[in-house]
């Protein structure tokens, strides 16, 4: 088990390292902010990315550590 996640930190850290991730996230975070007239700023709006952007960093302060 342990041999198995080790595989998958390093993957996921040589893929979050490399500058097409950063390039889609920030495209990512462009998109959600432009459809934000369509859903009038709502609660709904805003919840998603900060649903989103909150699971990846609980999960990626474990891969770093």
């Amino acid at each position: 088990m342990e041999k198995l996640f080790n595989h998958f930190a390093n993957t996921t850290a040589k893929v979050a390292g490399r500058p097409w991730t950063f390039i889609l996230c920030l495209l990512l975070v462009l998109v959600w902010a432009a459809t934000g007239p369509v859903f009038k700023f709502s609660e709904t709006w805003q919840l998603v990315i900060n649903t989103g952007t909150t699971i990846i960093t609980f999960l990626m302060v474990f891969l770093i550590q």
